[in-house]
């Protein structure tokens, strides 16, 4: 476990001793970051195609760091947890936006059970709350009393479930999700969750004031960016509320046709994720009657599923359900969706 205390006002890499890889590839992008380099190498996950390796310019980065600083109000000493890989964008921009704003951030191998107590003897403190913390969604199904302990909370890789909203319903926490990708340098825009301090928060995700949104022909989001007029045509398809504000639909690469019916998968998965307990994905089949049938694929041994309780309308029912033994993975953990043949 590292404690880099970014709020002195120098700060040198050199002095870090890895004890680990994860500890190892921290010191290594952190030398990478002072040298006199003005760029940076990132790659995106793979989830919707090959990885690709993207140039990033460390000015775009701060820029992006001092907007999520911007948004969130953070300040200069505010204590930070680093608990994901640095392999990809976003434990990179951890750490730079802890340098950029001056955070004491406290670096833990990524793991999916967090405990507040262990991370105080790590760093031998006595932290009640951490000021500012991002998770993955299965981080937070996993660490729900860490949560409660964290500040401000940005949830970033896959949409929350209903069932985790619930439980984070109960909290009094600023808590986040975000709407990220490697090419717009992490997330551009946030949707608060609702909880028992903030009643009153739109269900939508609400773009950075130096980002433009719009669509194109498919219904799919067209991001202006702050990064040297960058524009990112995406593949999600959303509903534009206004100049700020939009709901995510789904990716217009996964969307499903069957029997003239549009079907969205990760709609009908946010519905399904209550009632099954291992990773799943809903996708489609062939079919000569309606062009493709709703297909549910789940990891692991074959056995009972329940969902009749599921909000689904009746195209939304999976026609069939499969079962893998073990799903496909980007090296970023993500599930790599196939069609059914």
């Amino acid at each position: 476990m590292l404690y880099l205390d970014f709020s002195q006002a120098v700060f040198n890499p050199e002095i870090i001793a890895p004890n680990n890889d994860f500890e190892e590839s921290v010191k290594v992008f952190l030398m990478d970051w002072f040298s006199d380099s003005e760029v940076m190498i990132a790659h995106t996950s793979g989830s919707t195609g090959r990885p690709k390796e993207i140039i990033l310019t460390k000015e775009n980065m701060r820029k992006s760091a001092n907007m999520t600083a911007k948004y969130l109000h953070l300040e200069k000493g505010n204590t930070a947890l680093l608990a994901m890989p640095v392999t990809y964008i976003a434990g990179k921009l951890m750490l730079v936006r802890a340098i950029e704003i001056g955070l004491k951030l406290i670096c833990i191998e990524p793991t999916s059970h967090i405990f507040l107590d262990v991370i105080n003897k790590g760093i031998n403190e006595n932290l009640s709350t951490i000021d500012f913390v991002a998770l993955t969604p299965m981080q937070v199904e996993k660490s729900l009393d860490f949560v409660s302990k964290c500040n401000k909370l940005i949830i970033g890789g896959a949409p929350l479930s209903d069932k985790v909203k619930q439980e984070l319903s109960l909290y009094e926490n600023q808590i986040y999700e975000t709407y990220a990708m490697t090419e717009t340098i992490t997330h551009i825009a946030f949707k608060q969750v609702k909880n028992k301090r903030y009643t009153n928060v739109e269900n939508v995700f609400e773009a950075f004031d130096e980002v433009k949104i719009s669509q194109d022909e498919r219904g799919c989001l067209v991001i202006d960016t702050p990064y040297d007029n960058l524009q990112v045509v995406t593949n999600d398809i959303v509903e534009i509320i206004d100049t700020k504000k939009f709901n995510w639909i789904g990716r217009a690469d996964n969307v499903i046709n069957s029997g003239g019916i549009k079907l969205f998968p990760e709609q009908i998965e946010g519905k399904l994720k209550p009632f099954i307990t291992t990773d799943f994905y809903v996708t489609s089949k062939k079919d000569e009657l309606l062009g493709e049938k709703l297909i549910l694929v789940i990891e692991g041994e074959e056995r009972s599923i329940d969902f009749s309780d599921a909000d689904l309308s009746k195209y939304q029912i999976p026609k069939e359900v499969l079962f893998i033994k073990e799903f496909t993975r980007t090296e970023s953990g993500k599930i790599k969706r196939q069609q059914i043949d």
